[in-house]
């Protein structure tokens, strides 16, 4: 391994396989046996395990056998929801990992920061966190912040390393060591990696650092509030259950058995694992299309987003440069396509690429040097065997650059210059540029960047200090362009039509940005950077209300705009990759950063992370973002409106008098159905058709809003009214035929109830139509439940199910599925005014 190359990806992995990864040790997955210890002490596993023992004190084995059956199925349910969203979690922590540019081979690589190795060549610059220990080779200008090891706010110096240096501790000037997780906060340098993970010295106090408790967002306390709030009301009435049928005469250990019954249909254990499963592998899903979440609350804000304010570089465009237009020194203008050069533009390429430099790393001259390499090859217009002189480098007082070049055997030098076209107006000391400023102004309002070639000769033998003193002649303009994204004009619209509006940050001539913007349909008003600056507060907030575009903008401007949008009532979304851009990124709702040419501070700052830079991508997390909001809706009210039911079947027979109508042994049956309904299933629905054409939900909406709530009460009483209908009919023939005939409404009630819940606005046959593996599963495991009941006598006896008839069968299934005939018709209602349940 040497500087230049450094190490190999063969040594590189086969370091990796020893040390192991470049992060902090993470908590171990719980084992099997851990597991099955949490579940165990969740409510619903205590209460099962209480019936359970209750019906081994009154020697009903079989059903105690049912009971202790189901603990280890339901543990199984558990340990296969935690592993998905175990892994989905995981998947999404190694794409979130810092990323490192490091030497391998050779070459230049961005790799995840967790798979940098001891003896890795990386390369910091200004933004950039630390990925590990290191000791500077070479440095320029080069400043870290320490304060997260130091304490101490102020950055410090550091220089390469001369000779072998022991470590210090962090902090101090003029050291040549840099240590993981600190802050690149000027210039840049080349450093080679010794201690990584656990051994950094971040990693010796990091341990305490990832056991931080979070604290809980907004949605997560809303939901932990109505889980107590629930509770506590049905273990009070469960007490009342147990009081009542116990000083009834009832006997207490049914009196004790229909209160566990009754708190198992109340609890609403569900709730929590429904936030946590839809969060997680909606999180995994956004990832997917290449925006990885930092923040739980970003989930919980992109799909209400209002306004979204976006770069143009690099996210509207390709950030790169491309020729787009030659126009020759006489005034002939050529549109550059896949098609040869005419002659008449092959000066003006030739004089620009001889004023870049051989191996550009500028985006313009890179985009000069690969036109030529097509339109030139094979001409004598390519001067490989040409030696460069001198270059006159761009100055503030002076836009341009020029380049001397010496060709083999010639006394004769070729001076070539590119800028600015006033800059090169002003060396050919034209006495009428009118025409050229026409030709550069014309393009500029096209959104193309205009550059101004010029050429001179030079005999003698000292080459002067200025450019001003060589005789140039104009040669003629170069128009190049950074290509909009194929997505970027469709994303806009599509942002239109959700209600989203967009405003186009950029560093451009307003001439330059009003161009971009009409392409991709940004055709509200245009501000100036400038004229921000010259508004208060009130003034920004109103000016800002009918703008599209804001021209000659600094990143310093972002946090002032983000206020005044969020001031005026806007969820925002603000979109950053720099340093500076940080404070916008933290201030708005939804803080969105760059994860190709993004910092590592701003990428910190943010709740999302483009992958991509793509604001296609960003457009797609909306999406993706109100789907996943959607479902999580639809699963709460489906939890809330299936529970309405079990818990009245538990109570009501027994305050009328009635024999008991659901065991614990029913409830646990119903909870195989609701666990993965309300979770996975939910989690699996796709978006409504008019999800990206409705307005954004308001921030503070809240998840179990007063008419959702009621709507998912009623959706539930009608089950409950079915399945207590059912069960009375059937008195008059035992209660185990009219157990069987309300067991069995109730079932295909809930199955119902899945499939209505799925959508909001479509009908059940619509819906039924959609891509849903995991409901249709569900619905397969009901009828085998049923038929098991039906068919195996044993199994019927063991839940205090009787024999029924065909028709009785009809008459459960039709009453089931009646009890959603009310919601199909709020839902056509509400097509017709488009609104949804």
């Amino acid at each position: 391994m040497n500087e230049q190359s450094g190490l190999s990806g063969a040594e590189a992995r086969a370091r990796l396989g020893v040390e192991g990864p470049n992060e902090l040790q993470a908590d171990e997955p719980d084992g099997l046996f851990r597991t099955v210890l949490r579940v165990l002490q969740e409510p619903m596993l205590l209460l099962l395990l209480g019936a359970g023992g209750l019906y081994l004190l009154i020697g009903d084995l079989g059903e105690a056998l049912i009971l202790l059956s189901f603990v280890l199925v339901v543990i199984g349910i558990t340990s296969f929801q935690e592993r998905k969203t175990g892994r989905a979690l995981a998947a999404l922590r190694q794409l979130s990992s810092p990323r490192a540019l490091v030497i391998r081979g050779g070459e230049r690589l961005r790799i995840p920061g967790r798979e940098v190795v001891r003896g890795d060549m990386i390369v910091i610059s200004e933004g950039d966190r630390v990925p590990a220990d290191a000791k500077l080779s070479s440095a320029v200008s080069l400043q870290v912040d320490e304060s997260m090891l130091t304490g101490e706010s102020v950055p410090v110096r550091k220089l390469a390393a001369v000779g072998d240096t022991a470590q210090p501790k962090p902090g101090g000037d003029d050291t040549p060591f840099i240590f993981s997780g600190t802050l690149v906060v000027r210039g840049w340098g080349l450093a080679l990696v010794h201690a990584t993970g656990s051994r950094t010295e971040m990693g010796k106090i990091g341990t305490a650092l990832s056991r931080v408790a979070l604290q809980p967002t907004p949605l997560e306390a809303e939901v932990s509030r109505v889980v107590r709030t629930i509770a506590l009301v049905g273990l009070s009435l469960c007490a009342v259950l147990v009081l009542a049928i116990g000083l009834q005469g009832g006997g207490w250990i049914r009196a004790l058995l229909s209160g566990i019954a009754l708190a198992m249909a109340v609890l609403p254990e569900e709730l929590p694992v429904v936030l946590t499963v839809l969060y997680a592998l909606g999180a995994w899903r956004i990832s997917k299309r290449g925006v990885l979440t930092r923040k739980l609350s970003a989930i919980e804000a992109i799909g209400s987003a209002t306004v979204l304010c976006t770069d143009k570089t690099g996210t509207l465009t390709e950030n790169r440069m491309r020729v787009v237009r030659l126009v020759s020194q006489a005034g002939v203008v050529h549109e550059v396509g896949e098609g040869a050069l005419p002659e008449s533009a092959h000066d003006v390429l030739e004089y620009g690429i001889l004023a870049s430099q051989r191996e550009p790393f500028d985006p313009m001259d890179i985009a000069l040097r690969s036109l030529g390499d097509r339109g030139l090859a094979g001409t004598e217009h390519v001067h490989e065997t040409w030696t460069l002189e001198r270059e006159y480098p761009l100055s503030p007082s002076l836009l341009a650059v020029a380049q001397v070049w010496c060709a083999p055997n010639e006394r004769e030098r070729i001076v070539a210059a590119k800028g600015a076209p006033e800059a090169i107006a002003d060396l050919c000391h034209l006495d009428d540029a009118s025409s050229v400023m026409a030709q550069v102004a014309e393009m500029a309002a096209l959104g193309v960047r205009v550059l101004a070639v010029a050429r001179a000769r030079f005999v003698g033998e000292s080459l002067p200090s200025l450019q001003h003193d060589f005789a140039f002649d104009l040669v003629g303009l170069v128009g190049l362009e950074d290509p909009l994204r194929p997505t970027a004009a469709r994303a806009v619209a599509e942002c239109r039509e959700a209600g989203v509006r967009v405003i186009m940050i950029t560093g451009d001539h307003p001439a330059t940005a009003r161009a971009i913007g009409a392409r991709i349909g940004l055709d509200r008003e245009l501000v100036v950077g400038a004229e921000l600056d010259a508004m208060d507060d009130e003034a920004l907030r109103a000016r800002l209300g009918s703008v599209s575009i804001v021209a000659r903008a600094v990143p310093e401007q972002k946090l002032r705009i983000v206020k005044a949008l969020a001031a005026s009532g806007e969820v925002v979304a603000m979109t950053g990759d720099g340093v500076n851009d940080a404070p916008a990124l933290k201030a708005a709702h939804i803080g969105v950063a760059m994860g190709a040419r993004g910092t590592d501070v701003a990428r910190e700052a943010a709740g999302l992370v483009v992958t991509d830079d793509d604001f296609a991508s960003i457009v797609g997390a909306i999406r993706l973002g109100r789907r996943i909001r959607d479902n999580l809706e639809k699963a709460m009210a489906y939890v809330v409106a299936v529970h309405v039911p079990i818990a009245g079947l538990a109570l009501i027979p027994a305050l009328v008098g009635w024999p008991s109508v659901l065991f614990p042994a029913h409830i646990v049956v119903m909870e195989l159905v609701i666990d993965p309904a309300c979770s996975i299933a939910f989690e699996s629905e796709p978006e409504e058709d008019d999800v990206m054409a409705r307005p954004p939900r308001g921030h503070d909406q809240r998840l179990f809003a007063l008419r959702r709530v009621v709507v998912s009460a009623v959706a539930g009483l009608s089950v409950l009214g079915a399945s207590l209908a059912t069960f009375a009919w059937g008195l008059h023939r035992g209660e185990d035929v009219a157990r069987s005939l309300a067991f069995m409404t109730m079932l295909v009630g809930n199955v119902a109830l899945i499939q209505s819940h799925r959508s909001r606005t479509l009908s059940i046959v619509a819906t039924l139509r959609r891509p849903n593996l995991i409901s249709w599963l569900l619905v397969v495991f009901v009828g085998v439940v049923l038929a098991l009941i039906q068919l195996v006598p044993s199994v019927g006896k063991l839940f205090h199910l009787g024999a029924v008839l065909p028709s009785d069968v009809l008459v459960a299934t039709l009453s089931g599925m009646a009890c959603i005939a009310w919601m199909e018709l709020v839902k056509l209602v509400g097509r017709a005014r488009r609104r949804p349940v």
